[in-house]
């Protein structure tokens, strides 16, 4: 059996090597997120460095810090990237529910790739909306943040620097956009996913290093962190099973004579994902929870003159800070909702069943029209209690981790992102590899026929 194994993965690795398209796809792909790195350390320009980093740490546990996660670092740094690809997630995802919302849009999405090149394009303007305004209100508030303890993050405030802070900021995120269109088309995965990915495995290395840090120095035991890299193995494995799971829905045609004149039935099975909204309900939910925590830092001693708005203020930060019953409670509810509502955006019932219908298609036992739409929508509810369950449960387990000892090794949206874009990717690999395979086949089957005649 030993032997055997190592054959095929000797095997294996000579594909590979003789797959040079491939090779260089993945080699265009590291360049790109070396590029991507590099750029994250590029500050942009009238930035204290200094000031910067103690006014950051002022707001830990905010907002701010599950965008820098996204970024890789770049908005604590306040680098050209800064804003990263989220302009571009968000116009991306106001695009998608216009689709669902507006018979423009949904018109637009009907009509195949010419369709879709112009929803690419509403993106791309929405992006550069998003980014001129983000970036504005960055550059207004590094001015004005620290004010009332004495730091400025900024060398020279006034309009210059507004100026330079957004046209930085949109050409950095235009920029990355452009990356990760390039590493689609040319490289392996989808670049924008790969994008986030770097960003946030690059801050892994840090937090391994705190982890073994202290259980060499004793602030940790030892079983701890043994328990925290079981929690985070076992949560990998969950998700890869989750993932991959699915309803299939059989779907059957009905009989086609064929060249042989027998009439055989078509069959085939629409597969309904267990998680069909993805990694946004998690995106979402943070987002909001963490936007109230976020103002009250940056509000600072102007929100706290006031007694009674000082103690308000504790009050809200105290309740929603991570690991609190009451964070750990709103965040499941708002993961719960926003897989409903992104699920309900995302696959459309109505849409499917007609299209069954359109091609001749039917579930057994349900009439075709409504009575198929009603089923599948039924389906569907059923599936994502679960699939909402399933996020629930992967998100929560790290913040009950960091409640309880004060220490998370990765957050459970990173969590999901790194292993959802790592099987994408490693799937989109196994597919050149085969598609290889087969050329080779076909080039043999070729040489073969020419022989012979």
């Amino acid at each position: 059996m030993a032997s055997s194994a190592e054959q095929m993965a000797g095997l294996n690795l000579s594909r590979f090597s003789q797959a040079t398209e491939l090779k260089n796809r993945i080699w265009f792909t590291l360049g790109a997120l070396i590029v991507f790195r590099l750029l994250s350390h590029v500050p942009l320009p009238g930035i204290d460095p200094k000031a910067l980093e103690a006014l950051f740490n002022t707001t830990k546990g905010g907002v701010l810090d599950f965008f820098n996660m996204f970024s890789g670092g770049s908005l604590e740094r306040m680098s050209l990237i800064a804003l990263g690809v989220m302009p571009y997630i968000t116009a991306s995802i106001v695009v998608q529910l216009g689709t669902s919302l507006s018979p423009t849009l949904a018109a637009l999405k009907k009509e195949g790739e010419s369709g879709r090149q112009k929803l690419n394009q509403y993106t791309r303007y929405g992006t550069v909306v998003l980014t001129i305004v983000q970036g504005y209100f960055i550059a207004v508030g590094l001015e004005s943040w620290g004010a009332t303890q004495g730091l400025s993050a900024v060398v020279e405030p006034g309009p210059l620097f507004r100026v330079a802070c957004v046209t930085a900021l949109l050409g950095g995120t235009m920029f990355l956009m452009w990356l990760g269109e390039q590493i689609t088309s040319r490289g392996i995965g989808n670049g924008i996913s790969l994008i986030i990915m770097a960003g946030i495995v690059s801050t892994l290395p840090k937090t391994l290093a705190q982890l073994f840090e202290g259980g060499r120095t004793g602030t940790m035991q030892p079983l701890m962190v043994l328990g925290i890299g079981v929690a985070v193995i076992a949560l990998i494995a969950f998700i890869c099973f989750m993932e991959r799971a699915q309803r299939r829905v059989l779907i059957q045609y009905p009989k086609r004579q064929t060249q042989r004149g027998m009439m055989q039935a078509d069959k085939s099975f629409l597969p309904l994902k267990i998680n069909t909204a993805g990694v946004i309900p998690p995106i979402f939910a943070s987002s909001l929870l963490l936007m109230p925590l976020t103002l009250v830092q940056f509000a600072g001693q102007d929100a706290t003159q006031d007694s009674k708005m000082g103690d308000f203020v504790l009050g809200v930060t105290n309740a929603l800070q991570h690991g609190s019953p009451l964070y750990m409670a709103l965040y499941a509810l708002g993961i719960i909702f926003f897989c409903f509502f992104y699920t309900a955006v995302v696959f459309n019932p109505e849409e499917t069943a007609d299209n069954l219908k359109r091609y001749g298609g039917f579930i057994p036992g349900i009439r075709p029209g409504k009575n198929t739409e009603t089923y599948l929508d039924y389906v569907l509810t059923r599936i994502t209690v679960v699939g909402a369950a399933y996020l629930t449960l992967v998100c929560l387990v790290p913040e009950f981790m960091f409640s309880s000892l004060g220490f998370v090794a990765i957050g459970g949206t990173s969590l999901l992102i790194v292993v959802n874009v790592t099987m994408d990717t490693v799937t989109q690999i196994q597919s050149h590899m085969l598609a290889h395979q087969y050329g080779d086949l076909i080039k043999k089957a070729k040489l073969k026929g020419g022989a012979r005649r």
